[in-house]
């Protein structure tokens, strides 16, 4: 009895064996069965290719998202070896060759996040408005599903401009300030405002940017993130004590001369539209204190900005490739500079 038990036993096991050999080898000779189709991509339609060109595989029911082919990540081999790419926070810096683009783009159509881009367009800046948007069309999260929001003290100028952009396009009429530091200052208030009314509704992410930037190369999803800051060029290799961060006390933006991890650009920051919201909450908050005290921040909204970025740290960082200025002395670790800011095509006053 005992040794029946044993046999029967085994020739379960064996009979399991071969059943199970049997099946995978019918399958794999089925081809309508979870087939995997390799095609080049000049074979595959051009709405299901991602960018770059990869080979992709399709399900033979399409009914699955589509997947890039890669190399296997080396967790042996560091990506940049030259700069630092996590925070001590372990926040990710992104700089060019520490990110897969092609990756990251099929996470972003498998959710189809909805982007916003707002620029300030005030007074003779609206000349600078042109230029920017058409270069965005080129270069900013191609493939992506974005919106445009121009922040306007003159609507008819803008219209008048005769934009070739496919993007849809809104305009948000601001008031008249009394100067550029004025309007440069109100951003955070009208960010606010417009993320209460209208962003929450519309958009997933909202990118901030200032008019005076010209997109130079592709800025893709990489730069997505909960909270993202990005790395002021001239500042990010310099010591924290020499930062022009606001060192009085009195003012709200204050940071004292021991504390502080980076100096962010503040014509460059994003993230989800809940995030941006507490973000310019914050600031435009803390800009009206010092108003009301009398105080001007050293560097407007960028030392609130600072600030604010001190004590919530951001969930990710950009580093000063996606803020370059042809102004700036050349960098080695400069790889790639995705955007020039700061040149006007006039003089100050005009």
């Amino acid at each position: 009895m005992k040794m029946f038990k044993v046999l029967s036993i085994t020739h379960v096991s064996f009979l399991t064996f071969i059943l199970g050999t049997m099946t995978g080898f019918l399958i794999s000779k089925w081809p309508e069965v979870g087939s995997l189709s390799w095609r080049n991509p000049e074979q595959i339609p051009s709405q299901d290719l991602l960018m770059g060109g990869n080979l992709h595989w399709v399900p033979a029911n399409r009914s699955s998202p589509l997947r890039t082919h890669y190399n296997k990540p080396d967790i042996a081999q560091a990506p940049r070896s030259d700069v630092m790419i996590l925070t001590p926070w372990l926040a990710p810096i992104i700089w060019e060759g520490t990110f897969n683009h092609d990756i990251l783009m099929e996470e972003y159509q498998r959710n189809s996040y909805r982007i916003g881009l707002i620029v300030s367009a005030v007074g003779k800046y609206i000349k600078l408005l042109k230029k920017f948007l058409e270069s965005a069309e080129r270069y900013f999260v191609k493939g992506g599903m974005v919106k445009y929001y121009v922040c306007t003290n003159r609507p008819d100028e803008v219209k008048a401009l005769n934009l070739d952009i496919k993007r849809p396009m809104k305009i948000i009429k601001v008031p008249e300030y009394s100067d550029w530091n004025q309007a440069v200052m109100g951003r955070m208030e009208v960010i606010k405002n417009q993320t209460e009314l209208l962003f929450h509704k519309e958009l997933d992410y909202l990118v901030c940017l200032d008019t005076d930037i010209v997109m130079l190369n592709h800025i893709g999803v990489e730069i997505l993130g909960e909270l993202v800051g990005a790395l002021h060029p001239v500042f990010y290799k310099w010591p924290r004590i020499k930062f022009p961060y606001e060192r009085r006390p009195v003012s709200q933006a204050f940071i004292p001369e021991d504390k502080g991890d980076f100096y962010y650009q503040g014509n460059f920051f994003l993230g989800t539209v809940s995030r941006i919201y507490q973000l310019t909450k914050a600031c435009y908050e803390d800009i009206m204190k010092d108003r009301a005290n009398g105080i001007h921040a050293r560097v407007d909204e960028e030392s609130h900005l600072n600030k604010y970025f001190l004590y919530n740290k951001p969930t990710k960082v950009l580093s000063p490739e996606y803020i370059w200025s042809d102004s700036v002395e050349s960098q080695k670790d400069i790889k790639i500079k995705r955007v020039n800011h700061g040149d006007k095509p006039f003089k100050k006053g005009t």
